[in-house]
């Protein structure tokens, strides 16, 4: 820490001497006053070449790699500006130096490419990341400093057991560590991309095969980067049982909804697309994540199921081996009614509903019992089609027998209640 307050002291003694000479006065006026034009030339000329930009059809990339680029006119035309001075000062040698015009004008120059390469970017904070490196880096190499800055940040160390470790290893070590990261999170996404187009692997074998070569890369990648730091990876073995110790305490839930996620896509019990069921929730598996399945209901609700319940819970897969369901609807007629015609019509009833499959298992209508107040009949039905929804097919095939049995003369009955009284009551007629 001291030496770097000595470096911070001596390069701001040499600042305050190289900024009073009467050269780099006159260039930093110079600067100041190209910005303003500069300026203005950007803000007329950016609206009508940026409407121009927006006819670009089909090209979305290249399209917003130009926007990037004409809403930074204003760095271009101070570096253009800024080297026209700097030729013109260099022909008429005056001022006597010309190296602080020189160095803005690179910096600026590399300020326009920078920031463009950072806007087109899709991550904000990677490409702010990458807007701090760059610019850090190119300013110190203009000016020639690199050296100095390495010197003074090696120079600022910290004690770790036997070794030395300084501000420089630790920033070379983020940058690599992010590099690999970076690009094996960038390597796994491509990957995954391309199984969810491979035809010949099941649904859930492609999430497995996308999970565990993104897991492996990752893991790739961390133990590149430390090796490249210097961490001694043998000190692993010492950390591994520390983890495990705070696995077993603190991240029970979430390790066995990880392994009941992995027995899941092995033995594909469900798959993104199927229909189920598990406690009173009804959906469609819209995705299968590491730690939790994303099932999405028929109102747009969209639930995140831990992976634990579905191995330890009782789960109703309507299309795990086949599609076709059966369904129940059970109702009751009145009792002067034909118990005969009363099957016949039901089942004419049903299959007059388009998604009653009828081809392959024809409805049927089974008398069940004599109720309390009706006969009591059980229609049953299959359709090809439940993640179409259950629910609605029973209220249309409902409807169905509801206008079949009104077209008919079937009734359909509700309790009657009989009041016994056990004392004589005196009814009295009174004219109203």
């Amino acid at each position: 820490m001291e030496k770097l307050t000595s470096y911070a002291t001596e390069y701001g003694r040499l600042a305050v001497e190289h900024l009073s000479q009467p050269a780099i006065g006159i260039q930093l006026g110079l600067i100041l006053v190209l910005f303003v034009p500069a300026l203005l030339l950007s803000r007329k000329i950016e609206p009508q070449l940026e409407s121009r930009a927006r006819n670009i059809k089909g090209m979305p990339g290249l399209l917003r790699l130009i926007v990037a680029f004409m809403r930074r006119l204003e760095w271009l035309f101070f570096a253009i500006l800024l080297a026209i001075a700097y030729v013109a000062s260099s022909l008429a040698n005056w001022p006597s130096t010309h190296y602080l015009l020189y160095s803005a004008m690179l910096l600026s120059a590399a300020w326009l490419l920078i920031s463009v390469v950072s806007h087109v970017i899709r991550s904000r904070a990677i490409g702010k990341a990458f807007t701090i490196v760059a610019w850090t880096y190119v300013a110190a190499a203009i000016l020639g400093i690199t050296d100095d800055i390495a010197a003074m940040l090696r120079g600022a160390a910290l004690p770790v057991g036997d070794k030395q470790i300084s501000v420089l290893d630790v920033i070379q070590g983020a940058l690599i560590f992010g590099v690999l990261l970076w690009a094996a999170i960038g390597a796994g996404n491509f990957f995954d991309r391309r199984l969810q187009s491979v035809d010949e692997l099941t649904p859930s074998l492609r999430v497995l095969i996308g999970k565990i070569l993104r897991i492996a890369l990752i893991m790739f990648a961390v133990l590149t980067g430390m090796s490249n730091v210097g961490i001694d990876l043998t000190a692993l073995a010492v950390l591994s049982g520390a983890i495990g110790v705070g696995i077993g305490f603190g991240l029970q839930k979430v390790v066995s909804n990880f392994i009941s996620g992995i027995i899941i896509l092995m033995d594909q019990s469900i798959k993104p697309g199927d229909t189920i069921s598990l406690g009173e929730t009804f959906g469609w598996i819209r995705e299968l994540r590491a730690r939790f399945v994303s099932v999405v209901t028929r109102d747009g609700r969209e639930f995140l199921i831990p992976n634990e319940d579905f191995i330890t819970r009782e789960v109703i897969n309507w299309s795990f081996s086949d599609e076709y369901v059966r369904l129940d609807v059970p109702f009751g007629v009145a009792y002067s009614s034909d118990p005969h015609e009363v099957s016949r019509l039901a089942i004419e009833a049903a299959g007059s509903v388009s998604r009653v499959d009828s081809s392959r298992n024809p409805p049927v209508c089974w008398m069940t019992g004599f109720g309390d107040s009706s006969l009591d009949f059980l229609l049953r039905f299959w359709i090809r089609d439940p993640q179409q929804g259950l629910t609605n097919i029973r209220g249309k095939v409902l409807l169905a027998l509801w206008d079949t049995f009104k077209e008919h003369g079937v009734n359909i009955p509700f309790p009657h209640r009989e009041v016994i009284m056990k004392t004589p009551v005196d009814v009295v007629t009174r004219d109203a």
